[in-house]
């Protein structure tokens, strides 16, 4: 097993040479005009040590990386009523498929397609006006890495909102079989906003160490969510947290992850670390070409992977 620092710095190296960077996101016109060379990666163990290398200190749109942390609040709020609205299955398909939604009757298949973010979203805004509901969002992930640094990217969340016309489509189709509760302007203004928060992947990494820790903050030894429930949590981001990518992030990296189109991916080595990395192209998946990779070695060179004997 490789030292940690010495892993991080030889992948950083590795990632600064490579030439295939994949593209950048451009259906979201702020997200296209992000630099494809940039990359960085932190890693925040259980034990308080954090390492990082490359542009780990820059903020990025997390996008759907925040998806692990509205679903955290969402079963904190309503606990397993939630599965009668979102299931646990992998989809198969891209994010924002409207295909299944049909078949199952208004059901999402999972948490972290859209259309179940979506839903998830409509839990969180129940009681609360959008703003409320944002700010609940936010200061849950400053409290979860301890930064209150953290902040929403207003030009990405009206980018997102000017052109978001799959997501509306999901919402209405939702709301008509009565799977969404709220206006969808209202749902979607707060799903827009918490995909556009700003983090870099120090802040992403110790954000996360919760879903490596047994559900506890690592900091405050406060427990953020059950253990059973953070186990779930993770189970869902291997098998759901690259859409229909998530298989081949299984087999090639073996532990958990979340990714966003922002280039981001929190993964979780249960019991043992908090990774974040971020490079902004992406592959045919919509998931980061580069930090894909860069995860794949990490779990090689640490011998990370959950499937270890």
């Amino acid at each position: 097993m490789a030292e940690i620092g010495t892993a991080l710095a030889q992948i950083a190296a590795e990632m600064a040479s490579a030439e295939d960077r994949g593209a950048v996101a451009t259906y979201i016109p702020q997200l296209g005009k992000v630099d494809p060379q940039r990359f960085g990666i932190a890693v925040a163990m259980n034990d308080g040590r954090v390492f990082a290398e490359g542009d780990a200190d820059e903020p990025f749109s997390i996008q759907s990386v925040s998806k692990v942390f509205t679903l955290t609040l969402a079963l904190g709020k309503i606990g397993d009523a939630l599965w009668q609205r979102v299931g646990r299955e992998p989809s198969g398909n891209p994010f924002n498929s409207i295909v299944q939604l049909e078949h199952e009757h208004g059901i999402p298949r999972n948490p972290f397609v859209n259309a179940g973010a979506i839903v998830v979203t409509d839990v969180l805004l129940a009681g609360h006006q959008p703003r409320e509901a944002i700010g609940e969002i936010l200061r849950f992930v400053q409290f979860l890495c301890d930064d209150d640094s953290v902040h929403i990217d207003r030009s990405v969340a009206a980018s997102e909102q000017a052109t978001g016309f799959r997501n509306f489509a999901l919402a209405n189709y939702m709301r008509s079989f009565g799977n969404l509760t709220h206006a969808p302007e209202m749902a979607l203004g707060v799903y827009f906003h918490h995909c556009a928060f700003a983090m870099t992947c120090r802040q992403l990494a110790l954000a996360g160490r919760y879903l490596a820790n047994g559900g506890r903050h690592a900091g405050t030894g406060h427990t953020v969510i059950s253990m059973e429930r953070a186990r779930r949590i993770n189970a869902l981001m291997l098998t759901c947290g690259h859409y229909d990518g998530s298989g081949e992030f299984a087999f090639r990296v073996g532990i958990p992850g979340k990714s966003g189109v922002g280039g981001g991916i929190l993964a979780v080595v249960p019991g043992v670390a908090s990774i974040a990395v971020w490079s902004p192209g992406l592959n045919a998946n919509g998931n980061s070409k580069l930090g894909s990779f860069a995860l794949e070695r990490l779990a090689k060179l640490m011998d990370w992977s959950i499937f270890a004997p």
